[in-house]
């Protein structure tokens, strides 16, 4: 009986899997049809439009600023977030859980709340349609999740070898680049990876402060209103495969940084 419980619950996950994969099992191979519109299965394969994607300039641009904008936005939230976490899971000092319920707020209000606040807050201070608001507001989506990863990770390194680097005579600088940071880097990189993702695939809050900096998501999004064309398959394929990357990637710099720590704690 637990055998064929477990078979249902492990045939719903799969069902269930393979329904949320099944738009990018269709996307990819229409962004290599040879037809001149969007059809499932594809006629005939091609490169067409990966090429019109790289031959188009505004697209260039819009990749160039999303590049551009989601580097330096996970850097300043993971400078940021990173400090924060630090403080909150080290620290001892009363309204600590109202604070880090706080900084992951913005994981829980809906995007579009968030978008209306910036629009007003960053009116207020002159900065709408500029860069550097545009990357104030991409930081504070990147720093939720900075803030739980390096929260944990620093939760799980043993407070002792802080202590012991202080002992022997170390200032908090000193301990933190030379021991803490070392120890945490593959955490750190996680983390980082989460925030460029989050910035790069970011449209809501993109298309209510950008002015006239245009995004791929934002251009994408332009693109559908104003016609369906099929280049738009080829840059979602290629976003697609390159957040799934960086998603293994940071998987697996989770799984190195665990064992790492599970290795220094049993020592």
């Amino acid at each position: 009986m637990a055998k064929l419980q477990d078979l249902m619950i492990s045939g719903v996950a799969i069902a269930v899997l393979v329904f949320m994969c099944l738009p990018v099992l269709i996307v990819i191979p229409m962004s290599f049809s040879s037809s001149s519109s969007l059809r499932f299965p594809p006629e005939g394969f091609s490169m067409r439009w990966y090429l019109q994607v790289f031959e188009d300039e505004r697209w260039l641009q819009a990749l160039h600023t999303s590049l551009g904008l989601a580097a330096l936005s996970s850097t300043l939230a993971l400078v940021l977030g990173g400090f924060a976490a630090y403080g909150i899971t080290r620290g001892r000092f009363a309204g600590k859980d109202v604070l880090q319920s706080n900084f992951i707020s913005p994981l829980i209000i809906p995007s579009v709340v968030v978008a209306v606040a910036l629009y007003f807050a960053l009116a207020k201070i002159g900065m709408l349609g500029s860069f550097a608001g545009l990357l104030l507001g991409h930081t504070l989506l990147g720093v939720p999740y900075v803030v739980l990863i390096m929260s944990v990770a620093i939760r799980g390194f043993d407070i002792r070898i802080e202590q012991v680097a202080f002992t022997l005579g170390a200032s908090w600088f000193t301990m933190f680049r030379r021991v803490l940071v070392p120890n945490l880097l593959p955490s750190a990189v996680a983390a980082w990876i989460f925030a460029f993702v989050t910035s790069f695939d970011e449209v809501v809050i993109t298309t209510f402060i950008a002015g006239t900096h245009e995004t791929v998501p934002k251009r994408m999004f332009n693109e559908l209103v104003l016609q369906v064309n099929p280049s738009i398959t080829a840059i979602a394929t290629m976003l697609i495969v390159g957040s799934v990357s960086l998603m293994a990637l940071a998987a697996w710099l989770g799984r190195r940084s665990r064992r790492a720590q599970a290795h220094i704690a049993s020592q």
